[in-house]
């Protein structure tokens, strides 16, 4: 859409409408090798901008999604083994986008997808200890004793955890042996959860992510992704202090 120079360059925080208008009258100013003039418009989407000879790049906007991660999916753009990538899900998407922190290849569920790197930091840094939330299948039936030792923490390879928000969901057929379990952890560590059950003697047979930060996945399907809401943003930034 065709703006006026002067306050294209405002809108870009090159300077305000005023000194826009100055840089403009001092011929500082031209749009595809012309010399501008006030009153002159152009789109900053297709037309080339320039002040003292420097091309104005017009900042992507932030932008953030929600994925539901498919199992046997890498959480990267690209795989030197050639195997499916969440890049795979982001074709709708037109800017440079990244995953934020990994889901296991072999795990699915809510993956959060942006090109915002302080608030993917944010919700990434220790020192937040923002909740993941998943639902899980392990083999046997899981004692009291041992849903305990899991609230408490268990000691790991590399060192102990913090304290899980474990819970007793019920998705299994009648007859099935298997249990299904809610776990909430707030570190970061690689393969955590499923090292966590098999401590205490319950392999995972299958994980997915449900919840971060207070946002569920809800409805989505498998390779489903959607943006996140304006309010959904906001509320992160504020639990998380990323700012804008």
């Amino acid at each position: 859409m065709e703006q006026r120079i002067q306050k294209i360059l405002a809108l870009m925080g090159i300077a305000s409408r005023r000194k826009a208008e100055e840089y403009i009258a001092e011929g500082r100013v031209t749009v595809n090798g012309k010399v501008a003039t006030l009153g002159m418009k152009a789109d900053p989407e297709r037309d080339h901008i320039k002040v003292d000879g420097k091309l104005l790049v017009r900042p992507e906007p932030k932008v953030y999604y929600m994925l539901n991660k498919p199992r046997e999916v890498v959480t990267s753009l690209s795989d030197p083994s050639g195997r499916t990538t969440v890049k795979a899900f982001l074709k709708g998407i037109r800017y440079r986008v990244f995953p934020v922190g990994r889901l296991d290849y072999d795990s699915e569920g809510l993956l959060l997808i942006t090109n915002d790197g302080d608030f993917a930091q944010s919700l990434l840094h220790p020192s937040k200890e923002v909740p993941k939330v998943y639902q899980v299948k392990v083999k046997g039936t899981v004692g009291q004793e041992k849903i305990e030792k899991l609230r408490h923490g268990v000691r790991l390879e590399d060192g102990m955890t913090a304290p899980a928000r474990v819970k007793r969901i019920s998705m299994q057929k009648a007859a099935e042996s298997n249990s299904w379990l809610e776990v909430a952890i707030h570190e970061g560590r690689k393969r955590q959860v499923r090292r966590m059950l098999e401590k205490v003697g319950h392999p995972v047979i299958k994980l997915k992510r449900v919840g971060i930060d207070g946002l569920r996945l809800g409805d989505l399907k498998p390779g489903e992704i959607r943006p996140l809401t304006r309010e959904e943003v906001e509320r992160i930034r504020q639990e998380t202090g990323s700012g804008e």
